[in-house]
């Protein structure tokens, strides 16, 4: 499973044709970021760059300040509270696995 920092699943994201393999490959710098006036996406910059984490599910953190001011425009703001809820759960699912199998 091919996961970005804020837990998106780059494997069934439709925009996968265009982002390629995802923020990982990419060092957070997704086809459509200059669109928001950064070189590179914050949460991305946070977590890999800042922190050293492969994903924010390694942060206590999680989800910070961040999440919630990084924002799609094209979202209401009920349906970006949904994908950071569905977001961060599969974050800790997925550190909780990784810390249960080290």
């Amino acid at each position: 499973m091919n996961i970005s920092p804020c837990g998106i699943n780059c494997d069934v994201c439709p925009l996968k044709a265009q982002c390629g393999d995802g923020c990982q490959i990419c060092e957070g710098k997704p086809f459509y970021i200059k669109d928001f006036g950064v070189e590179r996406c914050p949460i991305y910059d946070c977590s890999v760059n800042k922190r050293g984490y492969k994903t924010c599910g390694e942060c206590a953190e999680v989800p910070c300040q961040i999440f919630y001011d990084w924002k799609d425009p094209s979202m209401s703001d009920e349906e970006h509270n949904k994908a950071i809820e569905s977001n961060v759960s599969l974050l800790k699912e997925l550190n909780g696995a990784k810390g249960a199998s080290e």
